[in-house]
């Protein structure tokens, strides 16, 4: 499972329409194969940083879906942004007990 998440920031009065601008491109991906999930939504704290999350099968789906992303041509600037792609393996509850340590070999 690959899980994409982070956040860009941008001026607060621009933030309704960068968010709307990408409600059609997550419609389009919550459909496409392999996505198990996908949110551009605003932080409730800073009116000028939007949380960007997806969450895919694997690879293969999400550079399928890249093929056909056609992410919208915004023209808004973005001021900063971190973002960072993980490789996961498994999945519980946040719930559960805290993981094993792994081994200090």
């Amino acid at each position: 499972m690959l899980i994409i998440a982070g956040h860009v920031n941008l001026q607060p009065d621009q933030r309704d329409d960068y968010l709307a601008a990408f409600a059609d491109l997550v419609r389009r991906a919550r459909r496409a194969p392999g996505c198990l999930d996908v949110a551009v939504t605003a932080d409730v704290l800073d009116p000028g940083r939007v949380y960007m999350y997806e969450r895919w099968e694997s690879w293969t789906h999400l550079s399928a879906w890249r093929e056909v992303a056609s992410a919208p041509d915004v023209d808004i600037e973005v001021t900063d942004a971190d973002i960072a792609m993980w490789d996961a393996e498994g999945q519980r509850s946040p719930f559960d007990q805290a993981p094993p340590e792994p081994d200090a070999r």
